[in-house]
């Protein structure tokens, strides 16, 4: 009976642990010119071996596919996990502290929380929608009203949360659900930062995404922020299906660091987004002080291009599905996230022993 199932499916449920890897190809007798037989014509045999090595880059694409859904599968199941140990200890805490003043979870929430919460200010949207515009891409005034709902529903969601850190402080509440985190450094890429910084950033980005340029700015805040404390790699992620000039300009950035001219490059090219075309790079190349006869050739030769393959493989093994992708030692943020969001990450990881 055929599978319901596509072949590519059924491969990834078993590289995640929930199938048996299933057979490629049919069994055959062993051919001593390459592997087993799997056709012939006029006599002439076609091996495995050299079916393998036809379809060499696609089972590459297929297995980085696989890999990608096993790390995409332990972030989530991470995520639940989380999130439902979260709500058993909150439930626990508010029991606890029910108890104590002898009167029910219920009764506890309704005297400590507000039952209403004061509606946004048009200063409050404003300032939203300005920090997010990036994001929303609409106008203030098509996603005013989405805006405030989802500020009140904060302000209610900050009350619940602060008398619930109020109560940790009186309850014996201890965690040690230690967070996810993948191996995604690599010492010899270009960086920001002493070496010896407690705090690791590990950036996957593409100098043709408009939210790569933003985020960059954030990462520059962030930086002169924490100064020693953190160092910043970046590894290059071009996203060519949807950025086809991406590529070449992760080859430019790195015919530039093998000037010492990477971070000097890097802010070029995001400032130009729409002019990365060979000439383009060349032209950049001779603003930030580059041989350009070594530069153009380095350009001309790809040299680079298994080096970006390999922050590409890196970076799906880790569950990197787009850009930007940031890992804060080893632990996952996708897309272009706020100051506050990374900072808080940042935190935890200067407060964690190590």
């Amino acid at each position: 009976m055929r599978s319901l199932f596509p072949t590519a499916i059924l491969l990834v449920l078993a590289t995640a642990g929930f199938l048996p890897c299933p057979a490629l190809l049919p069994a055959q007798e062993p051919n001593a010119s390459g592997g087993k037989q799997l056709a012939s014509v006029d006599g002439i045999a076609i091996t495995e071996t050299q079916v393998r090595t036809e379809g060499a880059a696609d089972l590459d694409s297929l297995q980085l596919e696989m890999l990608r859904a096993k790390a995409v599968y332990a972030r989530s199941e991470h995520q639940i996990l989380e999130r439902a140990m979260e709500r058993l200890l909150q439930e626990r805490l508010l029991g606890a502290e029910a108890a104590k003043r002898g009167i029910s979870k219920e009764e506890l929430m309704a005297k400590e929380l507000p039952q209403k919460v004061e509606e946004p200010t048009s200063a409050e949207i404003d300032a939203f929608y300005e920090a997010n515009k990036q994001r929303i891409n609409k106008s203030k005034e098509e996603v005013a009203s989405q805006i405030a709902a989802y500020l009140k529903r904060q302000k209610q969601s900050d009350a619940k949360d602060a008398f619930l850190k109020k109560l940790e402080k009186e309850h014996a509440v201890t965690r040690s659900f230690e967070p996810l985190r993948f191996d995604v450094n690599a010492a010899e890429r270009p960086s920001l930062g002493p070496s010896s910084a407690p705090v690791v950033l590990v950036l996957f980005s593409d100098f043709q995404c408009p939210h790569c340029k933003s985020f960059s700015a954030t990462l520059k805040e962030i930086l002169k922020h924490y100064g020693d404390k953190v160092r910043l790699v970046y590894r290059q992620f071009p996203l060519i299906d949807i950025h086809p000039n991406a590529q070449q300009a992760a080859e430019a950035s790195l015919c530039a660091a093998a000037q010492n001219r990477f971070w000097a490059m890097h802010d070029l090219l995001f400032q130009g987004q729409d002019t990365l075309k060979d000439e383009d790079l060349r032209n950049k190349a001779d603003k930030v002080g580059l041989d350009s006869s070594t530069f153009s050739a380095c350009l001309a030769s790809k040299r680079y291009g298994a080096l970006i393959h390999e922050d590409m493989r890196a970076g799906a093994i880790a569950g990197v599905e787009g850009t930007p992708a940031l890992f804060v030692n080893g632990r996952f943020l996708g897309g272009s996230r706020s100051y506050e969001e990374v900072a808080s990450v940042i935190d935890e990881e200067l407060k964690t022993p190590k």
